[in-house]
């Protein structure tokens, strides 16, 4: 029994009837705050960086680091193997989804791209670059200066197809995202020797950070505003690192989650510095090294058996060019258990994970 009484000189149904209000409107508090809040309307996305967001820009420019042929893209559009770097979406495809802006987001460089295609949003991101300028020389991708010149063009098209003013309009008030610096801690200081000689790990960061700061700051400069800057993941538990620098029981990666978190620290104070020196601009730190982490170290939570090899041949090291059709006979048949596709990507399952924990956390600081 309940010890609360009733107050003094209330009669027992007008008490009856307080009780019942104040329950109700209990409960339609409690239903208004379960209640998904509705998203700003987004005008377009705009994607920069490496291969997490690059939907087959690579299909189209001389580099070995492709994947627009079997077993990739078996889950997106009916088994298409666009040149997305996993077996269905990837995070750009996701966002503009989430916020009804269109299925997918396209690469810049399709050749059937329409001008439509153009005014909702397009990724310049190419597989392989990286915030060092070597790196993308190394694996003959487009680099940021690239990209940004793509952007520019980008421009002058919609400049040309829907007017200076709507143009200017799409610039302003765009969403950005910018993912990059996993091949430059993953393959270029710690898979070539190129940078090791000269650069320690703290001093290798700082040059990749200045690198970030000027790309940000001439992306402003382009007239650029709602820009969200994506932390490096825990690249030394992708399969492939687990493969190369795990040791036997294929661990991971130690040095290479530490260079992570050191370039995440120095990234996430720069963007706060930023944010003083670039007036009207939205610069976010999305931070999905924790959130990757998690799905990696718990797998079971997130609904995932398999989280230290990808779905793709062996699992152990396959990327790219060595994820291809001869690999189908080891190739999983069920990638929703997996949280890798092949040695360095993730499925599209794990990737909504991530998107979701961004759009949740960050897409309101942003729109």
């Amino acid at each position: 029994m309940s010890s609360f009484r009733k107050p003094f000189g209330l009669s027992s149904p007008l008490y009856a009837v307080i009780l019942v209000s104040l329950a109700l409107v209990a409960r339609g508090r409690l239903a208004s705050s379960a209640r998904p809040r509705p998203r700003p309307p987004l005008l377009a996305y705009i994607a920069f960086g490496d291969s997490i967001i690059d939907p087959g820009n690579n299909n189209n420019i001389q580099t070995i680091v492709k994947c627009n042929f079997p077993p990739y893209g078996r889950d997106f559009m009916g088994g298409k193997p666009s040149g997305r770097f996993s077996n269905g979406k990837i995070p750009p495809d996701l966002f503009v989804e989430a916020f009804g802006l269109k299925p997918y987001l396209p690469a810049y460089l399709d050749p059937s791209l329409k001008l439509e295609d153009l005014l909702t949003g397009v990724s310049f991101a190419s597989g392989a670059t990286g915030y060092d300028p070597l790196t993308p020389q190394i694996a003959s991708a487009l680099s940021l200066s690239d990209q940004l010149n793509l952007f520019k063009e980008y421009v002058n098209k919609i400049k040309s197809g829907a007017g200076e003013e709507k143009a200017a309009d799409i610039v302003k008030n765009s969403v950005y995202m910018v993912v990059c610096g996993s091949d430059d801690i993953a393959n270029t200081y710690y898979s070539t020797p190129f940078r090791r000689g000269e650069y320690d790990i703290p001093a290798y960061t700082d040059l990749m950070l200045n690198s970030a700061s000027s790309f940000i700051q001439e992306l402003y400069g382009l007239g650029a505003r709602k820009i969200g800057i994506l932390s490096i993941p825990p690249i030394g538990c992708v399969p492939a690192q687990r493969t190369l620098d795990g040791g036997l029981e294929r661990a991971c990666n130690a040095p290479a989650n530490q260079a992570a978190t050191l370039f995440n620290s120095k990234l996430s104070s720069e963007i706060e510095s930023l944010k003083q020196k670039l007036p009207g601009s939205k610069l976010v730190y999305l931070d999905i090294y924790h959130k990757l982490l998690s799905v990696i170290q718990n797998p079971s939570h997130y609904g995932f058996e398999v989280a230290d090899r990808g779905c793709c041949g062996t699992g152990n090291i396959e990327v790219s060019i060595l994820c291809n059709r001869l690999d189908d006979l080891e190739t999983c048949q069920d990638d929703s258990k997996y949280v890798f596709w092949d040695g360095y990507h993730p499925t599209e399952n794990t990737y909504k994970i991530l998107s979701d924990h961004v759009i949740d956390n960050y897409a309101d600081q942003l729109l």
